[in-house]
């Protein structure tokens, strides 16, 4: 098995940008043709994870398993970042890396991308904590994002089940930095919700991919979806916006997403419920529909009116 640095395909390529003193590592897997003719994706990790891991994962037997991949083929130009304390990028700094330093990181990824691609504009994903990270990027650079799509997203952290019991935890996660990850962390992921959404291949093989990067994992996220929700102002989106949430996701109620979505000021918006989901929607048995509604927003024609 090829290491994670060089992708399983042998087509990507890795990069480098500072944000200051902060190295950060940036992934690359482009369409046949440059620039990709649908556009440029940047895709957003979550919480307790790098971003090959979630993007670019490879399971034998499993066709499309990669993101990147499967985007890139259809004719986007693919790109990843890990943010500071993750994966790759530095972890020097006594920080732990909240919502908004993540914020700060995709400024500078987008910095380089920009500079080294001749890119105006970018189609950003973000699942979970990277949700909120790119959604808050939005709201600071609203002209470097032309469609926007949050999944496993959370508003307020009203009704949410996972919320609710990962706050039992808020002293500990405030008083450290660093989280530890291991094997039966990452198999919780896809049990806390409903058991039996994800093949335990994938799961076995998303554990390898992560622990093989990190053995922990910065605390800020966990600290700022139990303790500062909200962080992200639906009001101030710009971007034309696709909520996606998984049917059995406990991470936001849908009462608490729907109010997210009417407060949404371009009428350029979607919600998708992906039947048979729980959280980490590219890694279920269901994978393929994610897929599907992502593609079919990120390629959604100009409305040919859009009145005065």
């Amino acid at each position: 098995m090829k290491t994670m640095a060089e992708g399983a395909s042998g087509e990507g390529r890795e990069h480098w940008t500072h944000k200051g003193p902060v190295r950060l590592f940036l992934w690359e897997k482009a369409a046949g043709s440059s620039p990709g003719p649908l556009g440029t994706i940047l895709f957003v990790h979550g919480s307790s994870m790098a971003s090959q891991p979630t993007f670019d994962l490879h399971v034998p037997g499993r066709s499309d398993s990669s993101a990147m991949d499967y985007f890139r083929h259809l004719g986007y130009d693919t790109w990843c970042v890990d943010m500071e304390g993750y994966g790759r990028s530095d972890k020097h700094r006594d920080i732990n890396s909240d919502i908004a330093t993540g914020a700060d990181d995709l400024e500078a990824a987008t910095d380089y991308i920009m500079r080294t691609r001749s890119v105006e504009s970018f189609l950003v994903y973000g699942i979970s904590s990277g949700a909120l990270r790119a959604a808050l990027f939005a709201e600071r650079r609203p002209e470097r994002v032309r469609r926007l799509a949050l999944d496993a997203f959370v508003w307020t952290g009203k009704g949410s089940p996972t919320l609710a019991e990962r706050s039992k935890r808020l002293p500990e996660y405030q008083s450290r930095n660093r989280r530890p990850i291991d094997r039966a962390f990452v198999r919780s992921i896809f049990t806390r919700d409903h058991p039996g959404t994800a093949d335990d291949e994938v799961i076995e093989a998303f554990a390898d991919a992560i622990l093989a990067l990190d053995d922990s994992v910065p605390t800020g996220t966990y600290v700022d979806m139990c303790a500062h929700l909200p962080v992200v102002d639906p009001a101030r989106l710009a971007a034309p916006t696709l909520i996606m949430r998984g049917q059995y996701d406990g991470i936001a109620s849908l009462e608490d997403l729907l109010e997210f979505f009417t407060r949404l000021p371009n009428p350029d918006k979607q919600f998708a419920v992906m039947p048979g989901i729980a959280h980490a929607s590219f890694h279920q048995k269901s994978f393929r529909i994610a897929y599907h509604i992502l593609h079919g927003f990120f390629s959604q024609p100009t409305p040919s009116y859009q009145g005065a």
